[in-house]
């Protein structure tokens, strides 16, 4: 279905740029960016916006448009529409004959929420009525930010129309003080080793990981820890002790690159797998290495040192193998 072009409202005056956020599931964000990102590409180039998604390993992603207003109302069309043809082929293998409405989530600063309410809620009211949408302003900020989530529900024709308003109201209105914008956690994926096979619990059910479960394999291989007895038999080598401790390693300049990826991603991933802080210190003038300190339980550590290792053999294989090779 495509989506009829959205007009300016009024003359002149309102195209200019601006900066809007969204925040979306994994299965939002899968439908916009699209097979190879054919998608995101075609909103991008029809829309003149730039639409930026957040990187990491989250249930929740952040979608930043950019652009003159008129192309950032386009690109809002475009999500919208492409949202509805979601909901509309969902639907053919389900018994509902209500079809629901198309949700989007913006980001906005709280001090601006103020306004987008206005007084004694008139300015929310009136948004709803001329637009047909349903407009709702969240209480609390979200987590560790001093942001707000705004829903916006209904056809895709009005929630273009409130998403005009929202932007004339926040222009009108500009942010005061400085604003923590909302990161989205990493989503914290329990990890079990039992018979020499990793899993990954999603619910109520343990998924094979095939990834963690070479890992686990490598570092068992070449831990330099000694066995602990039986108390931890699935993980032979940790201890089951809880209480925190610090480990720092040494890695060479030139090798640093692999274990933070690109964007910081594997890192991120470490930390994440292994339940470790990790702080990696900055280059000093004249050293050849960097300083990483990790700081858990002795299991976490331990999980940090092998991930970091296996880091490191799999860079290894593919220098080894060109043809395996992938942007990491």
């Amino acid at each position: 279905m495509e989506p009829p072009k959205v007009q300016q409202p009024g003359e002149g005056g309102l195209n200019v740029t601006l900066t809007i956020r969204l925040l979306m599931h994994g299965k939002e964000v899968g439908s916009i960016i699209g097979k190879k990102g054919e998608t995101v590409k075609k909103m991008r180039e029809e829309s003149g916006a730039r639409i930026n998604i957040s990187e990491g390993n989250c249930p929740e992603r952040i979608v930043t448009i950019t652009g003159p207003t008129d192309a950032i109302f386009k690109a809002f069309a475009m999500i919208a529409y492409k949202f509805e043809e979601d909901i509309i082929n969902s639907m053919s293998n389900s018994p509902a004959t209500s079809k629901p409405p198309v949700t989007l989530r913006l980001v906005v600063p709280a001090s601006q929420c103020g306004s987008l309410i206005g007084k004694g809620g008139s300015k929310i009211k009136e948004m709803r009525e001329s637009t047909g949408a349903q407009v709702q302003v969240a209480g609390d900020m979200l987590p560790n930010s001093t942001e707000r989530a705004v829903t916006i529900s209904g056809a895709p024709e009005a929630i273009i129309q409130c998403v005009k308003q929202i932007c004339v109201v926040m222009l009108e209105s500009p942010p005061k003080g400085a604003t923590i914008p909302y990161r989205p956690k990493p989503a914290s994926t329990p990890v079990i080793f039992s018979g020499g096979q990793a899993y990954t619990i999603q619910g109520q059910y343990a998924i094979p990981h095939h990834d963690l479960t070479k890992l686990h394999q490598l570092a068992m291989q070449q831990t330099p820890f000694n066995p602990l007895g039986q108390t931890t038999p699935a993980f032979p080598g940790l201890d089951a002790s809880n209480q925190a401790s610090t480990h720092e390693l040494t890695i060479p300049n030139d090798l640093i690159g692999c274990i933070i990826g690109r964007q910081g991603t594997k890192i991120n991933e470490i930390r994440q797998m292994s339940g470790a802080q990790i702080k990696i210190a900055n280059a000093m003038e004249g050293s050849s290495e960097r300083q990483i300190t990790i700081t858990g339980t002795p299991a976490n550590i331990s999980l940090a040192q092998y991930l970091i290792n296996a880091r490191f053999r799999d860079v290894a294989a593919m220098w080894n193998d060109p043809s395996s090779m992938t942007t990491s």
